[in-house]
Parts: structure tokens; sequence; C-alpha cells
């Protein structure tokens, strides 16, 4: 039975997760970034750089979607994760690629590390990706607390 495009997201992701976590990058999902694109995962080094992720559940998905070369300006290296019936030959050459199946995922393809992000905006990101990942934590551990951050508009 083939899966959905939502589902084959799901299972990327999941598997993503645990291999940022092998990997000892602190990741979060659906992230806002300052240009108002949202990254499916980014990710923080143990070095303070950033990676982005971004997910493709199919080659439709990919070919409809150029909104990912405006991640490059808000991450050190960006990849694209997909399973294995992706076909690679689409990907662009500069990025990164992960495969994922049901049994975990894997770099198959370096990102190319970008050009210095400016201080300032490192800095910037620093903050609202820790402001992200405290406030999804205390929602989290509280679910009526989250129940009145979302009423407010502050969490999703």
């Amino acid at each position: 039975m083939e899966l959905s495009f939502p589902l084959r997201a799901a299972h990327i992701r999941r598997q993503l997760g645990r291999l940022c976590a092998m990997l000892g990058w602190a990741a979060l999902h659906e992230v806002p970034l300052p240009n108002g694109r949202r990254a499916d995962i980014l990710a923080l080094r143990g070095d303070g750089s950033f990676v982005c992720i971004e997910i493709k559940s199919g080659s439709r998905d990919f070919m409809t979607d150029r909104k990912w070369r405006e991640y490059h300006a808000y991450a050190d290296a960006l990849f694209f994760a997909v399973d294995l019936d992706f076909p690679l030959s689409l990907l662009p050459d500069d990025v990164g690629i992960i495969v994922a199946d049901s049994h975990g995922a894997e770099i198959i393809r370096p990102a190319q590390e970008g050009g210095a992000m400016a201080p300032a905006r490192r800095r910037s990101l620093t903050l609202t990706y820790a402001r992200l990942a405290a406030g999804r934590l205390a929602a989290a551990l509280d679910p009526d607390l989250r129940a009145s951050l979302m009423a407010a508009h502050l969490v999703e």
C-alpha cells in the first residue's frame, strides 16, 4: 500500500528527529523564520550553527515548492530529507541529502556550509529559537498553559 504524501512526510520527520538527536543537534519542527517562511526542521548544533532541513514527500512536492531557496539566509547548512522512493537526481547539488526509511535516516550527501551568517542575524535567530523551544516545553508540561497561550496567539 502506497503512503499518502502527508504520511510519508510524518515518517521522514520522525526519523529526522532521531537522526538529529544522535548527531547531537537540538531540532525544532515547524520553525517560523523572520522572512515569514517556516522551516520544516531547524536544528542547533553544538557549535552554535544552524541546520535547516526541508522535508520532501515526493517529486511533486519538490517541483511545486521554491521557497526553500530563502532558507539559506537562516542556516549554515541546508539539507533535503526524502524517502527511498524520491528521485535524488531532482535535488540541487549545493544542498545536503538525508534519506529516511522505516529503520532510520542517514546523511548520504553532506551539505555545503554557507557563508558566515551576520552576527546580528545569528543572535536574533538564536533568541527566537530559544524562546520557541522554551515556550513549547512549557506548553507541553502544562496543557492548561498551552490552551491559554494558544488563545493569546503566543504559540501554535
